[in-house]
C-alpha cells in the first residue's frame, strides 16, 4: 500500500511570488487588530478584573436586557451578561462585593433564588470568584510571560543563526500575538488565563516552524553559493513544505473537533489556539522570510569578512612570492 502523500515530491510552488501581497495583508490585519483593541478592548474574565461568575443554563432562550434589569435590581453592582454556546446559556459576572468570601456567598445566593423565583428549570452551574488584588497579579505575570516568551525566542534565534533571523521570528511572533488579540476583541469572548496558555502555546508552535524553515534556509545558503535569496526561500519552504502541511492540518482538525464539540469551558482555549496555527503558519512562509529579502541576506551575509590589516599582509605575501619566484 503506498503511503498518502499531501505535498508531492519535488514541489516547486512560487510563495515568494506573493511576498508583497502578503504584506499587505498582515500588515492590514495588525492595523485592524490594533484597532479592535482599542476601541472595543478585550472581555477580561474574572481571573484578571475579579468579581464572580456564575453559569447558568435556562429552560428556555432568554431576554438578555431583561435578566440584566432583574439582576442590576437586586443591588449587586454593574452586571455584565454574555449569552454562551446557545440563547440558553448564559454567562453572568458580578464585580467583587464588599466583605470578603460572605458577602460574596450571600450576592451569589441572593442571585441563584431570583433565578429560581423568576425562571422556573433555570439550572446554576459553576460560581467561581476571584479578588481583585488576585486578579491584578495574575494580569501582570500573564502579561510578563508573554513578553519574556517572545523576547527569549528573539534571543534564542538570535545566538543560533543570526540577528535578521531572530528579528524575523519577533515580528512574526508579534503578528501572530496582535492578530489573535484582536480576534478576541471582535468576538469579545472571554480573556482568561486559558487564553493565555494558549497564546503561549502558539508561541511555541509557531517557534518550532520557524526553526524548521530557518534552519533549511542556513543549510541551503551554505549549499547554493550563487542562487538568488528569493529563489532559495521558494526552496527552502518548499523542501518543508510536507511537515509544515501535515503538522498544521492534524492540529486544525483536533481543534475544530474541540471547537465544535468539546465543553463550553475551553472554547476560548480552542478558538486561539486554531486561529494561532493558521496566522503562525501564515507568518512562518512570508513574514520571517520577507525579513530576510528586506536585509538582503544571501550567501555570502555571514562570512567573516578580512580586515584591511589582514589584506595588507597578503597583498605583501604574494609580492615577495613574486620577487623571490623572479629571483
Amino acid at each position: 500500500m503506498r503511503p498518502l502523500k499531501l505535498v508531492r515530491d519535488n514541489t516547486n510552488i512560487d510563495f515568494m511570488r506573493w511576498r508583497r501581497v502578503a504584506t499587505v495583508v498582515s500588515v492590514a490585519l495588525v492595523v485592524i487588530s490594533i484597532a479592535l483593541l482599542l476601541a472595543r478592548g478585550l472581555n477580561f474574565g474574572i481571573d484578571f478584573v475579579g468579581g464572580q461568575s456564575i453559569r447558568v443554563t435556562f429552560a428556555q432562550p432568554v431576554q438578555i436586557d431583561e435578566l440584566r434589569g432583574r439582576i442590576n435590581a437586586l443591588n449587586l453592582g454593574d452586571a455584565t451578561l454574555q449569552q454562551i454556546g446557545s440563547p440558553r446559556e448564559v454567562a453572568i459576572r458580578l464585580p467583587v462585593p464588599e466583605g470578603g468570601d460572605d458577602a460574596a456567598s450571600r450576592a451569589t445566593s441572593r442571585v441563584r433564588a431570583m433565578l429560581e423565583s423568576q425562571y422556573p428549570g433555570a439550572e446554576v452551574g459553576s460560581v467561581e470568584a476571584v479578588s481583585g488584588k488576585v486578579s491584578d497579579e495574575l494580569f501582570e505575570k500573564g502579561a510578563l510571560a508573554l513578553g519574556f516568551a517572545m523576547l527569549a525566542i528573539a534571543l534564542y534565534i538570535w545566538l543560533r543563526f543570526e540577528w535578521q533571523f531572530g528579528l524575523g521570528a519577533l515580528l512574526a511572533l508579534a503578528q501572530d500575538m496582535i492578530v489573535t488579540l484582536g480576534f478576541f476583541a471582535l468576538t469579545q469572548l472571554e480573556f482568561d488565563l486559558n487564553t493565555i496558555a494558549a497564546l503561549l502555546t502558539i508561541i511555541g508552535y509557531s517557534l518550532n516552524d520557524k526553526i524548521v524553515i530557518f534552519d533549511r534556509v542556513r543549510e541551503n545558503l551554505r549549499k547554493y553559493r550563487k542562487m538568488g535569496i528569493v529563489e532559495l526561500l521558494n526552496l527552502s519552504i518548499n523542501e518543508t513544505l510536507a511537515r509544515t502541511v501535515m503538522t498544521s492540518l492534524t492540529l486544525i482538525l483536533a481543534l475544530s473537533a474541540l471547537v465544535v464539540f468539546g465543553p463550553e469551558v475551553i472554547l476560548g482555549f480552542s478558538l486561539a489556539m486554531l486561529l494561532g496555527i493558521v496566522i503562525g503558519t501564515w507568518s512562518s512562509m512570508f513574514v520571517g522570510n520577507g525579513i530576510l529579502i528586506q536585509f538582503k541576506v544571501g550567501p555570502d551575509s555571514f562570512e567573516p569578512k578580512t580586515s584591511g590589516v589582514a589584506e595588507g599582509a597578503e597583498r605583501i605575501a604574494a609580492r615577495d612570492k613574486g620577487v623571490d619566484q623572479a629571483g
